[in-house]
């Protein structure tokens, strides 16, 4: 993994990028429990529940038009989909009484008011998920753009969410970063030509460093974290550094 250099040299910082699922939040549990309940309905791996390992290794971070063919390589696309939507909605139900932000983020999204940054959150989720996501969060106004990977020509681990968030912010990715917590987010990061914060709420910190991660935080209250902002010097509302 590059060292946190990587990030200083962003000096001054112009803008942050946040994916959505287990960075904002820790979100991947109930992604988790809705696809082993409806998988085990439908008896994918002849009724046995999938593990969390399985979860990790196969549907972590994936977009549901990759993830239907995977898991069904044999059903018709269209029906599979549907499971993808059923799954979904599955979601959007369970998620109010769960969803809880990662330790740390409002205290950031504090920090990042008043210096003038700017910022967009990028995400693989359907929109009504991440608008729900968001709405539970309480950072609906936070973020002036939400890029849907399913409305760009390529979803993550692609770049084009992340370029498309660039342009619309008018953001330069020589003073812009990501925060990521898959390894797919974080290849589509650094194919786009921006440095990425990897989160490690659920998936290995190897797997985020070997997919190019230029630093490996526990959560937004990380000690690390804390220390490259402040080298970032931010520009402030005034126009000060």
């Amino acid at each position: 993994m590059a060292t946190d250099s990587a990030l200083t040299k962003l000096a001054p910082l112009e803008a942050i990028l946040f994916d959505v699922d287990g960075t904002l939040c820790d979100s991947d549990p109930i992604h988790f429990c809705a696809f082993r309940e409806l998988l085990q309905q439908i008896g994918f791996n002849d009724g046995v529940p999938i593990t969390e390992e399985f979860y990790s290794a196969n549907i972590s971070g994936g977009h549901n038009d990759d993830l239907a063919r995977s898991l069904f390589p044999d059903m018709d696309h269209e029906k599979a989909m549907q499971f993808m939507d059923d799954k979904e909605a599955f979601f959007r139900k369970l998620a109010p009484g769960q969803l809880k932000a990662v330790d740390g983020l409002h205290e950031l999204c504090r920090w990042i008011e008043g210096r003038n940054l700017k910022l967009a959150a990028v995400t693989n989720a359907p929109r009504a998920n991440a608008e729900l996501m968001l709405s539970l969060l309480g950072l609906t106004d936070f973020f002036p753009v939400l890029v849907i990977g399913s409305e760009c020509d390529r979803a993550k681990p692609f770049p084009d969410p992340y370029l498309k968030a660039l342009e619309l912010i008018g953001a330069s990715p020589d003073h812009t970063f990501i925060f990521e917590d898959s390894a797919s987010g974080i290849r589509a990061g650094v194919a786009a030509g921006v440095a990425v914060v990897g989160l490690t709420t659920r998936n290995p910190g190897k797997a985020l460093s070997d997919a190019g991660a230029s630093l490996l935080i526990n959560d937004f209250q990380d000690p690390k974290l804390l220390s490259v902002l402040e080298e970032l010097k931010p520009v402030t509302e005034n126009g000060k550094v």
